[in-house]
């Protein structure tokens, strides 16, 4: 560990997640909620705190901040550390009561607001590597919220790690915290010519040692169903009710594949995530996932062939299928520049870790960031568990998380010739 420094993510961590930043995908304005904006400007003003004074919060709510370089190798590529301030919205974020359970023993932690809530090593086999170290869980009642304010505080961290220690060479370093990420739009206001960095890192990963340079490529479709409307007095021969014909396409979808719930590793699914209506016009949305980029299309045609064979059975029936791109698999960007991978594995050597790589089953900002012009692979944080009440972080692993930033960032100088 870091010698002679007394970490601070711990205590970071525990008020970040005291403020409530829930994000809200049914909101159109940006952010969606305002509220994340409270976390945002308090990381600014502790920033500046530090004796960062460009850090700020936008209009939008994105926090910028840069820590000079303090080299006399002027061509150090700038990186770029990033977390998103949002938590998800598949479970309360108000009100969240962490608490710190001190040299973990193995036995089963009972969450006090809800006494069914329990988190075991049986169940999260992960936190036997932290027997003897302190966890952070929850109440009970809510999220913890340490997807990503794990990384947040890990970022805040080593950004007083080198404003405390000057003797450290790197380059400069640019901050970058986002609103937005958990409902698929972390990166659509963000400046990347004012952020000013060559390459980034998100930190947003699980397990100490996971490197993830590899996500899902994802679509939405919204596929509409249009009835024909009949008042069901008289409706025998003349109604066809939208809402039955989108229950009976969700049921004509395979049972044992092409689901979240029968895929794993690298397999991709199809996904209803909601679905509203009445008898004359129903919609459900879906997600789309895929590790390669062009089986997005075989899968929306097939759920195309699916829609018809059900639809297309009733006379004046008829759908519309709308597909949006949402992100794409980073490993497409990231191929290109291999040293950005290579600096992260060595600085988890150097930390002391085994180096993991994992494909993400899901996206981060890095995803978007990346076709954007910033190459950005994803760091651990510690977290599990998420978007449940059952969400968990160690310690340890955030420390290991804020030591892995500093040796990445002394990578980078020790690397870069005059």
């Amino acid at each position: 560990m870091l010698q002679d420094y007394a970490f601070s993510v711990a205590e970071r961590f525990m008020r970040y997640v005291e403020i409530d930043t829930q994000s809200d995908p049914s909101s159109h304005d940006f952010p969606s909620t305002e509220k994340q904006k409270n976390l945002a400007e308090l990381l600014a003003n502790e920033l500046q705190q530090m004796g960062i004074p460009d850090a700020k919060m936008d209009e939008y709510g994105y926090v910028y901040a840069t820590i000079p370089a303090n080299t006399s190798k002027k061509e150090v590529p700038v990186i770029c550390f990033c977390a998103h301030m949002d938590t998800s919205s598949d479970c309360s974020g108000t009100n969240v009561k962490p608490i710190l359970h001190r040299q973990y023993n193995d036995n089963p932690i009972v969450l006090p607001d809800d006494s069914t809530q329990v988190i075991t090593s049986i169940q999260y086999p992960y936190l036997k590597s932290h027997i003897g170290n302190d966890v952070i869980t929850a109440s009970g009642n809510t999220l913890l919220g340490a997807d990503d304010k794990a990384g947040v505080a890990i970022i805040m961290d080593t950004a007083q790690y080198f404003m405390q220690h000057p003797e450290v060479k790197h380059g400069a370093i640019k901050i970058l915290f986002t609103p937005d990420e958990e409902v698929g739009r972390g990166t659509e206001y963000v400046n990347l010519r004012n952020l000013g960095a060559d390459y980034g890192y998100t930190l947003d990963g699980g397990e100490a040692g996971h490197l993830e340079v590899e996500t899902f490529s994802a679509d939405s479709v919204t596929l509409t169903i249009y009835g024909v409307s009949a008042h069901p007095g008289y409706a025998k021969n003349k109604l066809v009710n939208a809402l039955k014909l989108a229950g009976e396409l969700l049921a004509t979808l395979p049972k044992g594949e092409w689901s979240p719930e029968t895929t794993e590793k690298k397999q991709g699914f199809v996904h209803p995530v909601r679905m509203e209506g009445i008898a004359e016009k129903a919609t459900i949305e879906f997600i789309i996932r895929d590790f390669e980029t062009a089986n997005l299309a075989k899968y929306e045609e097939r759920l195309k062939y699916f829609a018809e064979s059900v639809v297309g059975c009733y006379a004046g029936a008829y759908f519309e299928m709308v597909v949006k791109e949402q992100y794409r698999n980073m490993y497409e960007v990231l191929e290109h520049y291999p040293q950005v991978i290579a600096c992260a594995e060595e600085a988890y050597q150097r930390t002391g870790l085994v180096v993991k790589k994992e494909p993400i089953r899901g996206g981060t900002d890095g995803s978007r960031l990346s076709f954007m012009g910033l190459p950005c692979p994803n760091l651990f944080t510690g977290m599990q568990g998420i978007h449940s009440k059952k969400e968990w972080v160690g310690v340890k692993d955030m420390e290991l998380a804020v030591e892995a930033l500093v040796h990445l960032s002394r990578i980078w100088e020790e690397k870069t010739l005059k």
